[in-house]
């Protein structure tokens, strides 16, 4: 069915998967170096021999949309924050190899130490949300929220799944980083310090937390387009909104619909639905659960024996809770494989060279966050750690 060797209670289990494609998904780009073969059947011991003799130097950090053939070889997985968290957390290690996208390794690189090197084992591991807020367009938001004069009165909150560049305007301008757990907990301290909100870079996650956990109607939100003059918006509808909603998205969560969920409980009643607050407003609303990737796993840890769930969120995890609790009827919520793209570039090859080089005295691939942008952002981050 997908192509995978699962096993047959697992390819049962995962109920919707792969049964279609779709020539719209997001892609991934070419990246240059030379890589071992991905059928080099060597592989996995090239990496357990090169990350043995790098020893306590290097410190693998794997998110859980990676492939589980690179999550064997990480040292700590979790979200994007617990890895950031995590790296600095480990002065010790020279190198930190973040088996994640971008942006991630960028916060990793603000929290370590100046003597530790953060390495992406492909640069073009991307975020297409994180791409969707440039710095120029964030700037010029802001110069029409001055214009008209409310920027002195809003307080810009930024998800974790944005650049160094866009964290580094937040923190210069007052505001905080939120990540998908604490996001309300942020949007009460932003509306503690001003009148509204100019969240980025995910529109979903700002007004599902507005409208569904903190009781403000979707006409309290407004959307501003940076491909439009005034983010398609008039200046009085800026100045109504509540909250300013980016016009981003996350590429693998916008791809689940109500229609799967709706499909999902006549193929079984007993279904629960579970998924990301990176969803469609309209997808949350239908669920039974929401919340992020460290909710979702406790949530299937926690569930009863024989219990029937289907996940909306990333393919690579799906595959691995299936797995991990065959006594539990785990699907996906969505009939086409929807693996993140950008983050699946991070593969065993890429991984193999990385560690590699770093044998070999090279030291590949590094992210470097300028020390400005660096010193604002890190202002962000630390008021989100604050947080009560």
């Amino acid at each position: 069915m997908t192509g995978f060797n699962e096993p047959a209670s697992t390819q049962t289990a995962l109920l919707l998967l792969g049964r279609g494609t779709d020539s719209g998904s997001e892609r991934g780009v070419d990246c240059p170096g030379e890589l071992p073969a991905p059928s080099d059947p060597d592989l996995v011991e090239r990496a357990r021999a090169a990350k043995e003799a790098l020893g306590g130097n290097v410190f693998i950090l794997g998110h859980h949309y990676q492939r589980d053939e690179v999550i064997q070889f990480a040292d700590v997985t979790g979200d994007s924050f617990k890895l950031a968290q995590q790296a600095a957390a480990r002065p010790d290690a020279e190198y930190i190899l973040f088996c994640g996208v971008h942006f991630m390794a960028e916060s990793a690189d603000i929290l370590t130490g100046d003597h530790q090197q953060v390495i992406l084992p492909d640069l073009a591991a991307g975020c297409s949300m994180a791409d969707m807020a440039t710095a120029s367009q964030v700037e010029q938001c802001w110069e029409d929220l001055q214009r008209i004069g409310i920027a002195e009165t809003t307080v810009p909150v930024t998800y974790m799944n944005s650049t160094a560049a866009i964290k580094g305007f937040v923190g210069r301008e007052g505001g905080i980083v939120c990540t998908s757990s604490n996001a309300e907990r942020a949007l009460r301290w932003a509306y503690e310090q001003g009148e509204k909100v100019l969240f980025l870079p995910d529109q979903h996650l700002g007004r599902n937390t507005m409208v569904r956990e903190m009781g403000y109607s979707l006409d309290d939100c407004v959307l501003y387009n940076p491909h439009k003059p005034n983010g398609g918006l008039t200046d009085e509808e800026l100045r109504n909104a509540k909250i300013i909603l980016w016009k981003g998205h996350c590429s693998v969560h916008g791809r689940f619909t109500l229609e799967t969920v709706e499909e999902m409980r006549r193929i079984d009643p007993e279904v629960n639905i579970l998924v990301h607050p990176e969803c469609k407003h309209e997808v949350v609303q239908a669920a039974d659960y929401v919340g992020s990737t460290e909710y979702i796993i406790k949530a299937l840890e926690a569930a009863e024996p024989g219990s029937s769930w289907a996940i909306g969120t990333e393919l690579n995890l799906v595959r691995r809770l299936a797995n991990q609790f065959p006594d539990k009827k785990i699907s996906f919520l969505d009939k086409t494989v929807c693996y993140c793209s950008t983050m699946n570039r991070i593969d065993l090859p890429h991984l193999v060279w990385a560690l590699e080089e770093l044998v070999a005295g090279r030291v590949p691939n590094t992210i470097t966050v300028d020390p400005a942008t660096a010193g604002y952002a890190r202002e962000a981050l630390d008021r989100m750690l604050a947080l009560p």
